[in-house]
């Protein structure tokens, strides 16, 4: 009897700690609705959330953020750093179970850089040899410096010696792609169903090479562009971990939900984006400088936002190690100095009472941005006499609306860093870059990026990028309003979840104790 009961006990032990490790589903607030699931064409946070846990590029992170190896077991840094060779894992498969080879990133390569394919980020790209010429059509695809030296050996060359190529292989943009795409995915999970607007359901892959590790049964990605109904999803048991939080909860939520609420130092900056094509910005510097002053951000991040988030005048968030941040007269100023100054340059624009400014400012369906409209209105009302027009659209009709800019004149905007460096947020403002919907085409921005492309050191490199962050700020193509911090709800029982100032946490590390 008493063997019996030991058996018993172990038996039981076995089962409390397999369930305690192991939930059927975890479900994440997702946010709008993927723009697309091929990695190479997703824009937004969604997209490239969904991307990460479907597909794996070279690199990958781990649950802090940093880089490690993904498909590459190993690589080796030849020629001074122009050169680099992968070693691809043996047990790496596709979800049809056959091999990811080194063809599958040079045609994965290839694909995101083809004009034909509209990648957004593919001027990440440009560090690769020959990459901006294929990316311009001035060179044919076949010049690009990748190559498969054999079925698990891939070679990458580079335009210059760069630090960022680890960093860039981690985005979706790298990632491989099949002959026969869409039917097949590399990375921890595959797609097991989608409903629009409602949810993505994601499954193990049984063929990922680290299967063995994972602790989920099944993933639930959760569409909502209401963040008051996530909270109230997430309340009532359906979310695990939120996209958000809803504006003006933060303080409720500190105080009610004080162990899920998550609030850390995220490298994003939030702004509006002027429309350079119009006629009302174009050569219009000193009317947009007036727009810009006229916004009082200590009062928006206080009031309207009231999430922890720092008012900004930069563009580059603070964060970065050894950038130095150009010098923004503005900060030193007093609110009154700014109005006082806005005042004047809008009436040196040529507007006033009698003849106020008209415009239009455009922003994608929710909650926080249609509160930051408003607010946004209510000031150049209020300090300038502007009559703002107000437009909100769906995600995926407002992405499309800001890229072609055929009626737009003020977008919503911001950019949350791809790499932890200062280019990832001053590269999308370069003349060629396929996500530069403002119009903004300065060359003497563009040398200064350039220049730090071709950097012999990190002392020009990052004098280069100071002085083109100075320059675009001086042109004034959009309005930083303030620095990000990243915001979710997540329940005390996940595990694997880790802040990290680029927000990025792949579901392959989840798992939850369920109640």
């Amino acid at each position: 009897m008493a063997s019996h009961m030991r058996i018993f006990l172990i038996i039981l032990l076995f089962c409390w700690l397999s369930c305690d490790a192991l939930a059927a589903t975890v479900k994440r607030g997702l946010g709008p609705e993927p723009d697309s699931l091929d990695p190479h064409r997703a824009q937004g946070l969604s997209a490239l959330n969904v991307a990460r846990d479907l597909y794996e590029g070279l690199t990958t992170l781990d649950a802090k953020g940093q880089i490690q190896g993904g498909v590459a077991q190993e690589w080796m840094v030849h020629d001074g750093g122009y050169r680099y060779e992968f070693i691809l894992r043996k047990d790496a498969r596709w979800s049809d179970g056959s091999p990811v080879t080194a063809t599958d990133f040079v045609r994965g390569l290839r694909h995101a850089l083809m004009p034909s394919t509209t990648a957004p980020y593919a001027g990440l790209l440009d560090i690769i040899h020959n990459a901006r010429g294929v990316r311009r059509g001035e060179l044919p695809e076949s010049s690009l410096g990748v190559k498969a030296l054999g079925i698990n050996r891939l070679q990458i060359v580079l335009e210059s010696p760069s630090a960022l190529l680890l960093p860039v292989l981690t985005h979706p943009v790298s990632y491989p792609r099949q002959k026969s795409f869409g039917r097949a995915y590399n990375g921890a999970f595959v797609m097991a169903e989608r409903v629009a607007q409602s949810h993505l359901l994601l499954k193990p892959n049984p063929h990922f090479h680290s299967a063995a590790s994972l602790r989920l049964d099944a993933l639930m990605w959760v569409v909502s562009e209401d963040n008051n109904s996530e909270l109230s999803r997430y309340r009532a048991g359906e979310l695990h971990i939120t996209e958000t939080i809803p504006v003006g909860r933060y303080n409720w939520l500190k105080k009610n939900l004080p162990d899920d609420l998550r609030v850390s130092p995220y490298l994003g900056t939030y702004y509006l984006a002027f429309n350079l094509r119009h006629p009302s910005f174009k050569d219009q510097l000193k009317l947009r400088r007036a727009l810009s002053l006229a916004i009082d951000r200590e009062t928006l991040t206080r009031v309207v936002t009231s999430s922890g988030e720092q008012p900004a005048f930069g563009l580059v968030a603070p964060g970065l190690e050894d950038y130095a941040y150009p010098e923004q007269v503005e900060q030193t100023m007093t609110q009154q100095e700014r109005l006082g100054l806005a005042q004047a340059l809008y009436r040196q624009s040529g507007y006033g009472e009698d003849n106020p400014l008209r415009i239009s400012l455009r922003y994608n369906t929710s909650t926080l941005q249609r509160r930051i409209a408003a607010a946004i209105s209510a000031m150049w009302r209020e300090y300038l006499g502007v009559v703002t027009e107000l437009h909100n659209e769906e995600w995926k009709v407002f992405i499309n609306s800001r890229r072609q800019g055929s009626n737009t004149q003020v977008v919503r905007g911001g950019w949350i860093a791809d790499l932890a460096d200062p280019v990832s947020f001053l590269e999308p403002f370069a003349a060629d870059s396929s996500l530069n919907y403002t119009g903004f085409n300065d060359t003497q921005y563009d040398q200064w990026l350039r220049r730090a492309a071709n950097a012999e050191n990190p002392f020009q490199r990052g004098d280069a990028l100071r002085r083109a962050e100075a320059r675009l700020l001086s042109q004034q193509p959009i309005i930083p309003l303030y620095y990000y911090v990243s915001r979710h709800l997540v329940k005390p029982g996940v595990r694997g979840y880790v802040d990290n100032v680029m927000d990025i946490h792949l579901s392959r590390y989840l798992s939850v104790a369920e109640p």
